[in-house]
C-alpha cells in the first residue's frame, strides 16, 4: 500500500517522515543539485533523466562500499534509504541535545540546593507545605518508620537519552536520585515504608522546584504506570517547554536492601497490616509478594542496567539504530505504554541478550537488528521458557521455576534476581508475539511497501481487533477481586485491583471463548499526570478497561460448546464453569454429553456469540453485570439489515439467491431442444458473489398495483398507486458451444443470439413451466420469486467485433468500445464473480465488509462514480493483502480498514494489486508496478490490477474522475476518526449513522423527491418509520405474469437529467432510498461561449463588450428539472450563493 497523500493531517509527529532532502536546520537542499525533470502531471513520480556522461560514470570507492554494505546489511537500496530517513526524523538533532544538556545541568544544581528537613514519624506529615500533596495512596495509613529530607548523594542520568536511543516526539530523560542512607532504615522494605519515603522525598522536591522560574511545569506521574512508584516531571519554561521532560526517580543507595529478602518467593507486605486485622494465631504462611519485591529491585538496579546497556550499545551504531526502529515498531502497535507494556527499555535489554547469545553481532545494520529481534520474539515463548542475562551459577540464586510460578513472562537481568518482564502480562506478551509473526511474514515477502506497512502504519486497537469490549466503571473490578478471592494479588499490587484482576479475567475469557479466539489483548491505561497540589488519581480514574478480541472465522459462528461425557470427572468442572447454561444432551453418535447451546438464528447473531460468552462468564464468575460490559461488535450491522429483518444482515437472503441460481443453472445445463448445447453457465450479478448491499428477495406482486398487459403476460405500474417494489434482475451469462455454423458477421451473430434468446424462453416455459420474457439481448426468467436475466454469449463474438475490414479487403484486429464492453461482460465479469465467490468461502466476513463499504460510498452520493466491481476489489484487497493486520473477521474492523485504505493509498503513483487466488508471483507484481509507472498517463485515475487484468484496469476505465476520487478520499479521511472515536466511547457510540449521512452543503442545487415514487425508500440510511405499501403479497403464490422488472423512477429521471444537462452539471444520488439529488455546476460551462444558433440549449444570449455570447440560463434549467421530474420532484432548491451567472 502506498504512502499517505501529501497534506494528510491528524497523524502524530512520528508519521510525518519527509522523504525530501533536508539539511540539519530544515533548509531544503538546492534543487540545482538534483536534476529532476518537471512532470507534466503534478505529483506524478517520473524517472530521473541523466546525461550520458552521468549515466556511464565509474562509481567512486565510497559508492562501491555503500553498495556492498547495502547488499550485505539491507535487502534493497530503497529500504536502506527509507530506514535512514526514518532514523533522521525520530532521532534528536545535535542542537537540541545541546539545549537539553544545558537544562539538565541547571536541574542538577537546583536539586542539590534543596534544603533538608527535621526528622518526623512517617505518619506525621504536617511539615509538608499546604500546596503539595503526597503522590501516593497511603492505604492503610498507619505505618512505622521515620523520615527526614536530605539532598541526594548522587544525581545520575539513566535510560535511553544517555545511550542515544531515545526517539521523538516524546523526549524523556530519566534521572536517578540516590537517597542518603540516613533517610532509610533496616526494615523499610516492609509494608510500603520505602515507597512512602520515596513519595515524601518527591513531595518535598516538588515544593521547592515548583517555585523556580527555570521550570514551566512541575507535575507528578507514575513510573511506567506503577501507582506505588511516582516520579516528578520537570519541563523547561518558554519555547522549550515541549523540548524535553525530565523524570526524577528517587532510588536507594547501592546494596542497601538485602537481595535475599526480595526474592519472588518472599513476602514483604504483611496480611494483618494490609487488611487491617489482628495477626492470625494459626501460623499460616504469608503469601509471596513478587511484584512488590520487583518494584524495589528495579530502583536498586537503575545504574547497573544503564552501565550494561552502555557497554553493549555504546560503540555499535547499528545496534542503537536497531533499538530506535524497535521502539517505532512498538509505538505504532501501542505496545510500549503504561503498566505492563513492552517498553523500549525491554527492547534494549532484549537486544543486549541477543548480543550475549551471539544471535546479533555488533556490526549488524539497524534492519538486521530489527529482523533478528522480531524473529526471536516470533519463535520464542517466554511464558514457557524464560531467558536470563545472568551468567552466574550461584546456588543461592532463585531458579527459573520460581519466577515462572510468580510471573507470566520471565526475562532475568544480569543479577539473576530481577525479572525485567515482571509487569508484562501474558496477554501483552502474546500480542507482541503475534505482531512479530505478522511482521516476519511481511519481511519475508520482501514486499515493495514493506517498510511503509511495518514501521509507518499505525495499528490502533479498534482497527486491529475484530471485537472490542469496555469494562466500566473500573470500581466493579474491586468486586471481581473479592468474588475471585484475589486477596494475595491485591496485597502484592498494593491495592491496585485493576492489575490484580487483569490476569484472572483474561484467563477466564480465553478459556470460555476457546476455539473462537485467536488472541485476547487488553489496553494499558495511559499513565496519568497531575498537579503537585492535587491528590493522586485513583485506580478507577483510568476510565475503562478495554479488551480486544481477534477471532478465528472457522470457529466463530458455532452455536455449540461441547463438553465431556456425563460420566467423566471433567463434567463437574464443565458444569461449574458454565453454570446454569450447561445441560445434558444426546448427540447423533449416541453419546450423552454436557453442552452449552447459544441462542443465535441468523449469521449476524452467530457473529456476536462471543458477546454472550463474555457477558455470561463475567456475571457468573466475576460478579460483573452486563450493564458494566459495553461490547462493540455489531453496531454497523444496522446499515445493511433487511427491510423487515432486524436480526439479519442479509447472509441468509444471499444464500437463498445462490441456491435458486444453482437450481436454474442445473436446468440450463440440462435443456433439451436447443440447436447448440450449453457449455457454461456463469452468474455475474453482485448477489451471486455475495456483495449486493441489499440482496434481492423473492417477490409476489399484488396485481392491484399494476395494470396487466395480456398480450405480453406482464405488468406495468399504475400511475395512481405508489411505485411498486423494485425487482432487480440478476444477470446470468449462458455460453453456447462453438460451431462452424455460427456466422462471421457481427450483425448476423446478434440476430442468431436473439433467436437463441427466444428459443431459450420457449423451452424453459415448456419443459419447466417457468415464466419467461424474451428480448433480442436477454431472457428474463421468473423462478421462485426471483428474476434472472439470462444472456446468451458466443465466445468468438468479441473477436469478430475487433475485426476492421479496409476498403482493399484487408482484415486487421483493433479493440473497439463494443468489443471491450462485450469482453468485460462475458469474460472478465464471470471470472471475477467466481473468484470473489471463492473468497467469501475462505473469509466469511468479506460479504459484509464489501456491502458496508458500498453502502457508505453510495450514501455519500458517489455510487455512480464507482463500478460495483471496483469497490468489491478494494474490499477484497483487505482480505488478500491485510498487512500489517490479519484478515478481518468482523464487519466493523473491515469497514474501518476500508476507510483507512481509501484515505491513505497513493492512487496517483501506485496500482492497487488484488492478487485473486494468489496467481501473481512477487516478480510479476514488481513488473506490473514498473509498467504502471511507464504508462501512468494513459491509465485511469484509480488503477486496480488483478491476475486476469494486468494492464488496463477494466473496472475503473469509466470512472471515477479525479475530482470524485479526491472527494471520496477526503470523506474517508474525515469519517475514519469520527467513527473510531464513536466505537471507542465506553458510554456507547451514539448515532452510528453520522458518518453515513452525506454532506449536502457542497451542492449548488438540491432536487428533493417524493418518497411515494422511490421504490427503495426503506433502504435509506435513516430508514423511515413508515413508508408506502409497494404492492407485495406476504404469502408466496404461483404467478402467471412477470413482475415489473428494474423500474426505479429516480434512476430513470437521473438518466434523463444527465442526457439533457450532463455538459452543464454533475448529478449525485444515493440509489438506496435517497430523497435528494445533488447538483454541481461545472465551472467551465459558465464561461461565456460565442453565440451559435446550434448550441443554445439551456443557454441565454447576452451582450458582452459589444459581442453576443451565451451563458447558462440557470432559472430556465431549474424549471426544466422540475418539468422533467413532474410527479417525482417535490422541490428544486437553488443555493444561489454558491454560483454566479
Amino acid at each position: 500500500m502506498g504512502p499517505a497523500p501529501a497534506g494528510e493531517v491528524g497523524e502524530p509527529e512520528l508519521m510525518e517522515v519527509v522523504l525530501e532532502g533536508t539539511g540539519k536546520e530544515g533548509k531544503k537542499v538546492s534543487s540545482k543539485k538534483r536534476p529532476v525533470t518537471a512532470s507534466p502531471v503534478e505529483g506524478l513520480l517520473k524517472p530521473v533523466k541523466l546525461s550520458r556522461t552521468e549515466l556511464y560514470k565509474e562509481p567512486t570507492n565510497e559508492e562501491l562500499n555503500r553498495l556492498r554494505e547495502t547488499e550485505n546489511l539491507f535487502h534493497s537500496s530503497l529500504l536502506r534509504l527509507q530506514v535512514e530517513e526514518l532514523l533522521k526524523e525520530v532521532k534528536l538533532s545535535e542542537k537540541k541535545k545541546e539545549r537539553i544538556d544545558v537544562f539538565l545541568r541547571e536541574v542538577n544544581q537546583r536539586i542539590l540546593r534543596v534544603p533538608s528537613t527535621s526528622e518526623t514519624e512517617l505518619t506525621d506529615q504536617a511539615w509538608l507545605p499546604p500546596g503539595v500533596q503526597v503522590p501516593l495512596h497511603q492505604v492503610p495509613f498507619a505505618v512505622k518508620g521515620r523520615f527526614h529530607f536530605l539532598p541526594p548523594v548522587q544525581v545520575t542520568i539513566v535510560g535511553s537519552y544517555l545511550l542515544g536511543t531515545c526517539i521523538r516526539p516524546d523526549i524523556n530523560v530519566d534521572v536517578a536520585l540516590t537517597m542518603p542512607r540516613e533517610i532509610l532504615q533496616d526494615k523499610d522494605g516492609l509494608n510500603q515504608r520505602y515507597f512512602r519515603k520515596r513519595a515524601l522525598y518527591l513531595a518535598h522536591l516538588a515544593h521547592h522546584l515548583a517555585g523556580d522560574p527555570l521550570f514551566g511545569s512541575v507535575r507528578f506521574s507514575y513510573s511506567n504506570g506503577c501507582h506505588l512508584k511516582p516520579s516528578l516531571l520537570l519541563r523547561p519554561r518558554g519555547k522549550d517547554e515541549r523540548l524535553v521532560t525530565v523524570r526524577l526517580h528517587p532510588c536507594p543507595p547501592p546494596d542497601f536492601f538485602r537481595p535475599c529478602r526480595l526474592l519472588p518467593t518472599k513476602n514483604n507486605v504483611r496480611s494483618a497490616w494490609f487488611r487491617g486485622q489482628s495477626p492470625t494465631e494459626d501460623g499460616s504462611p504469608e503469601p509471596p509478594t513478587p511484584h512488590y519485591n520487583t518494584w524495589i529491585l528495579q530502583d536498586t538496579a537503575l545504574e547497573s542496567h544503564v552501565q550494561l546497556l552502555s557497554a553493549v550499545l555504546g560503540s555499535a551504531p547499528g545496534l542503537k539504530d536497531g533499538v530506535a526502529l524497535l521502539k517505532v515498531w512498538l509505538r505504532q502497535r501501542e505496545l510500549d505504554k503504561g503498566l505492563g507494556g513492552f517498553s523500549g527499555f525491554l527492547a534494549s535489554m532484549l537486544v543486549t541478550f541477543l548480543v550475549s547469545t551471539r544471535k546479533i553481532h555488533t556490526t549488524m545494520s539497524s534492519y538486521q537488528v530489527l529482523r533478528s529481534v522480531l524473529q526471536f520474539l516470533a519463535t520464542t515463548d517466554l511464558t514457557v521458557n524464560g531467558i536470563s542475562l545472568c551468567l552466574s551459577s550461584d546456588p543461592s540464586l532463585p531458579t527459573p521455576a520460581d519466577f515462572h510460578q510468580a510471573f507470566p513472562v520471565v526475562f532475568l537481568d544480569s543479577s539473576g534476581r530481577l525479572n525485567l518482564c515482571a509487569d508484562v502480562t501474558a496477554s501483552t506478551y502474546h500480542q507482541v508475539q503475534h505482531e512479530a509473526r505478522l511482521s516476519m511474514v511481511l519481511l519475508d515477502s520482501k514486499a515493495e511497501d514493506g517498510f511503509q506497512l511495518l514501521l509507518m502504519t499505525p495499528k490502533p486497537m479498534i482497527r486491529t481487533f475484530d471485537h472490542i469490549l469496555h469494562l466500566r466503571p473500573l470500581s466493579r473490578l474491586q468486586t471481581a477481586c473479592h468474588r475471585l478471592k484475589l486477596w494475595p494479588e491485591l496485597q502484592d499490587h498494593g491495592g491496585d485491583y485493576v492489575s490484580a484482576a487483569m490476569g484472572p479475567l483474561t484467563t477466564l475469557l480465553e478459556q470460555g471463548l476457546g476455539s473462537r479466539l485467536h488472541l485476547l489483548a487488553h489496553s494499558r491505561p495511559s499513565v496519568p499526570e497531575w498537579e503537585i497540589g492535587q491528590d493522586p488519581p485513583k485506580h478507577r480514574d483510568a476510565g475503562a478497561l478495554i479488551l480486544g478480541l481477534l477471532l478465528r472465522p472457522e470457529g466463530l459462528t458455532s452455536v455449540l460448546e461441547m463438553g465431556p461425557e456425563a460420566d467423566q470427572p471433567e463434567a463437574a468442572d464443565f458444569r461449574q464453569f458454565w453454570g446454569s447454561l450447561s445441560e445434558l444432551r444426546r448427540f447423533q453418535d449416541g453419546a450423552i454429553r454436557e453442552a452449552v447451546v447459544w441462542e443465535a438464528a441468523s449469521m449476524a447473531q452467530k457473529r456476536l456469540i462471543p458477546q454472550q460468552v463474555v457477558t455470561h462468564l463475567l456475571a457468573l464468575h466475576a460478579d460483573i453485570p452486563d450493564t458494566c460490559v459495553h461490547y462493540v461488535g455489531g453496531f454497523l450491522d444496522a446499515l445493511i439489515q433487511g427491510l423487515k429483518e432486524t436480526s439479519s444482515t442479509g447472509e441468509e437472503a444471499l444464500a437463498a439467491v445462490v441456491r435458486c441460481y444453482d437450481e436454474l443453472s442445473r436446468l440450463l445445463w440440462g435443456l433439451e431442444g436447443l440447436p447448440l448445447t450449453v457449455s457454461a453457465v456463469q452468474g455475474v450479478h453482485p448477489a451471486l458473489r455475495y456483495t449486493e448491499v441489499f440482496p434481492p428477495t423473492a417477490v409476489w406482486p399484488a396485481y392491484s398495483f399494476c395494470e396487466r398487459l395480456r398480450e405480453r403476460a406482464s405488468l406495468v405500474p399504475r400511475p395512481d398507486k405508489p411505485c411498486p417494489a423494485y425487482v432487480e434482475p440478476m444477470t446470468v451469462i449462458c455460453h453456447l458451444e462453438g460451431s462452424g455454423q455460427w456466422p462471421q458477421d457481427a450483425e448476423a451473430v446478434r440476430r442468431v443470439r436473439a433467436a437463441f434468446q427466444l428459443r431459450l424462453a420457449e423451452i424453459l416455459t415448456q419443459q419447466h413451466g417457468l415464466q419467461c420474457h424474451a428480448t433480442a439481448t436477454h431472457t428474463d426468467v421468473l423462478k421462485d420469486g426471483f428474476v434472472f436475466r439470462v444472456r446468451v454469449a458466443y465466445q468468438r463474438e468479441p473477436q469478430i467485433l475487433r475485426e476492421i475490414r479496409s476498403p482493399e479487403g484487408m482484415v486487421s484486429l483493433r479493440d473497439t468500445p463494443a468489443s471491450l464492453r462485450l469482453e468485460k461482460e462475458t469474460r472478465h465479469l464471470p471470472l471475477l464473480t467466481s473468484a470473489l465467490h471463492g473468497l467469501q468461502q475462505q473469509h466469511p466476513a468479506f460479504s459484509g465488509v464489501a456491502r458496508l463499504a458500498k453502502r457508505w460510498v453510495r450514501a455519500q452520493l458517489l455510487g455512480d462514480g464507482f463500478s460495483d466491481e471496483s469497490l468489491d476489489l478494494v474490499a477484497a484487497a483487505l482480505f488478500l493483502h491485510p498487512e500489517p493486520f490479519s484478515p478481518p473477521s468482523s464487519l466493523q474492523v473491515g469497514f474501518l480498514r476500508f476507510l483507512y485504505l481509501v484515505s491513505t493509498f497513493d492512487w496517483k503513483n501506485s496500482p492497487l494489486i488484488v492478487n485473486l487466488n494468489n496467481e501473481l508471483t512477487a516478480e510479476e507484481q514488481v513488473e506490473i508496478r514498473s509498467s504502471f509507472l511507464a504508462a501512468r498517463t494513459q491509465l485511469p485515475v484509480m488503477v486496480i490490477i488483478t491476475p486476469q487484468d494486468r494492464k488496463s484496469s477494466v473496472w475503473t476505465q469509466d470512472g471515477p474522475s479525479v475530482q470524485i476520487l479526491q472527494q471520496l478520499v477526503v470523506l474517508a479521511a474525515e469519517a475514519l476518526p469520527v467513527l473510531e472515536k464513536q466505537l471507542m466511547d465506553p458510554k456507547g457510540p451514539g448515532d452510528i449513522r453520522t458518518v453515513f449521512r452525506p454532506p449536502l452543503d457542497m451542492y449548488d442545487v438540491l432536487i428533493r423527491l417524493y418518497p411515494r415514487h422511490i421504490p427503495r425508500h426503506r433502504q435509506a440510511v435513516d430508514s423511515p418509520a413508515a413508508s408506502f405499501c409497494r404492492g407485495l403479497l406476504s404469502e408466496p403464490r404461483p404467478s402467471p405474469v412477470m413482475p415489473v422488472v428494474g423500474y426505479d423512477p429516480p434512476q430513470l429521471y437521473l438518466a434523463q437529467l444527465r442526457e439533457a444537462y450532463g455538459d452543464l452539471a454533475l448529478f449525485f444520488y444515493d440509489q438506496h432510498g435517497g430523497e435528494v439529488i445533488g447538483v454541481l455546476w461545472k465551472p467551465a460551462s459558465f464561461q461565456p461561449q460565442p453565440f451559435k444558433a446550434s448550441s443554445t440549449k439551456g443557454r441565454m444570449v447576452v451582450s458582452q463588450g459589444g459581442e453576443l455570447v451565451t451563458l447558462p440560463n440557470v432559472e430556465a434549467i431549474l424549471e426544466d428539472f422540475a418539468v422533467l421530474g413532474e410527479g417525482l420532484v417535490q422541490t428544486v432548491e437553488a443555493r444561489s450563493e454558491r454560483w454566479t451567472v
